[in-house]
Order: structure tokens, then C-alpha cells, then sequence
């Protein structure tokens, strides 16, 4: 993919004025608070609106690559000749040139979206246009406990919006000795995910060796994000939904959750076999 706009794009915090209150009836002095910033992102392929997203305008160029990959809009990095990001009075336009080819596709899709940062199916009409990535094996191969636990231990350093603020989710790709390898960070946590799948892409890397790391709970759209990049496990800090399960055995994803510095639950597909064996 050709080389985008160069980023023009707001800080990722701001610093407000805030009064600490103790519930004991003290007060503190007045401070100035780090708060992650939270924009409407208007996507826009050719000349047409498609989404507008509620994001951290950080890094929107990988966003919107990874969006459009897990939309289904490209099936591969290949398919956008560019994107340009334009910062408005009222929010940030992000313009995708699709090949001529996709852009016919997407005009043949029937989808209107609006402003969705949580379940991520606003605008889905019917059952059958719930996502789902293709069924069969992930390329990946299962991750060894250790994998996990390096990157636990290291994942706050990647996490420099999160440390201001407290208020962001985090998406990371590890090796498969659990060394981070990219780090992404949103107040959403499905476009955490997106801007690091797309940063992946943009930068020639696929998913075939691995795992993606997330700070939030897994759900099933990110079950299905994670499948649709090609990644073979998908490890998350916090607890997984029925269908999420569901979808990742379905998929033959590895998905490994409640992920401590003590340890994992497996809910789909299995750690490392030797590891396992050495376990038990």
C-alpha cells in the first residue's frame, strides 16, 4: 500500500483541570488530570460514508486499515491505494482510495453504521450478517504458557497512553516466546484490535507465527477479528463470552483468557502439547 497522508492527527491525552475529593469530607488542591482523548472518526471509501467511530486519534492510518480488513471491506492491504486523514473542526475524516475493483464490491454492499464502540453491531439487520471469519485451522501453532507470561510481565511498557491515563485498552502481537512485537492503544477495545491488526498489515507482517494479547474481555467480535487477520491464538486479560467460545472452537482458535501473572484458563483449543503434558 502506497504511503499514506503524514499523520495530522490530535493528541492522544489532554490535560483538564480536576478537584480530588475524599470521602472522609477532606478536599484536596485542584489538579490538572491526564484524560485519554475520544474522537469521532468519520471513515469514508471514495467518496462515500461508511462508519463513524468513537476512537483514540493515535496511529488512525493502522485503524482504519485493520477496520477495513475485519469489516470485510479489503481482503487484503493490497486493495487500498491510500489513506488520508483529515483533522475537522468537529471530528477527523479518514478517506480510503480502494482499488477500482473493491470499490465496485463495496458499493454493492447494503450497511449503514453509526458511532459504535461497543458491540459493534450497529447497523447488522438480520442474523445472518453477524461476522464470521472462515471455518479451518488457524496458520498458527498453539503457545506455550511461558509465551504468555512474558508477555503479561511486559506488557505495561507498552502501554504509555494507559500509564497517563488509566482509561484505554491495549492490543499487542507477540512472538512465540511472548516478546511484543507491536502495541496498540484505544479507549475501544475492538479498535485497539483493529489498529494493531492494521499496523501489521501495513508494515508486510501476516499472522502465521504468534499471538495477539488483549487487556479487555474477549467477545465474539474479537474472536472473529483475530480469526479474520489469521491469528492462530488470542489471549485476553479478562473473562470470555459464550459465543466467543463458541465461535473459537468453531474457527480453531486458541483462546486463552483470564490471563494473571499466576496463570490462564484455556477455553478453546490447548496451550503447547508439551507443556500441557509437563503440567499434569
Amino acid at each position: 500500500m502506497p504511503r499514506s497522508s503524514p499523520p495530522a492527527q490530535p493528541p492522544a491525552s489532554c490535560a483538564v483541570p480536576a478537584e480530588p475529593v475524599r470521602f472522609d469530607g477532606g478536599r484536596g488542591l485542584a489538579v490538572s488530570a491526564e484524560v485519554a482523548v475520544e474522537a469521532p472518526v468519520s471513515i469514508v471509501y471514495g467518496n462515500l460514508p461508511y462508519a463513524v467511530m468513537m476512537a483514540t486519534p493515535s496511529d488512525l492510518e493502522d485503524f482504519v486499515a485493520g477496520f477495513s480488513l475485519t469489516e470485510g471491506i479489503v481482503t487484503g492491504i493490497d486493495e487500498i491505494r491510500g489513506i488520508a486523514v483529515q483533522p475537522q473542526p468537529d471530528g477527523i475524516v479518514a478517506t480510503v482510495d480502494l482499488a477500482p475493483g473493491r470499490f465496485r464490491e463495496h458499493l454493492a454492499r447494503r450497511r449503514n453504521l453509526s458511532g459504535r464502540t461497543s458491540c459493534g453491531l450497529c447497523g447488522v439487520e438480520t442474523l445472518s450478517e453477524l461476522p464470521m471469519a472462515r471455518a479451518g485451522a488457524r496458520d498458527g501453532q498453539p503457545i506455550a504458557r511461558s509465551a504468555i507470561h512474558a508477555a503479561l510481565a511486559s506488557l505495561e511498557r507498552h502501554q504509555p497512553l494507559n500509564r497517563l491515563t488509566h482509561a484505554v485498552h491495549a492490543a499487542v502481537w507477540c512472538d512465540a516466546t511472548g516478546a511484543v512485537l507491536a502495541a496498540r492503544e484505544d479507549v475501544g477495545r475492538h479498535n485497539a484490535l483493529d489498529k494493531l491488526i492494521g499496523a501489521r498489515l501495513r508494515a508486510g507482517h501476516d499472522a502465521s507465527s504468534g499471538f495477539v494479547l488483549v487487556t479487555s474481555r474477549a467477545s465474539f467480535e474479537m474472536v472473529e477479528k483475530a480469526a479474520i487477520f489469521g491469528a492462530g491464538t488470542l489471549v485476553s486479560i479478562s473473562a470470555p463470552t459464550s459465543l466467543a467460545i463458541e465461535r473459537a472452537k468453531r474457527l480453531g482458535l486458541n483462546l486463552v483468557c483470564v490471563a494473571r501473572d499466576d496463570g490462564c484458563i484455556v477455553f478453546a483449543g490447548a496451550l503447547a502439547p508439551e507443556l500441557e503434558t509437563q503440567a499434569r
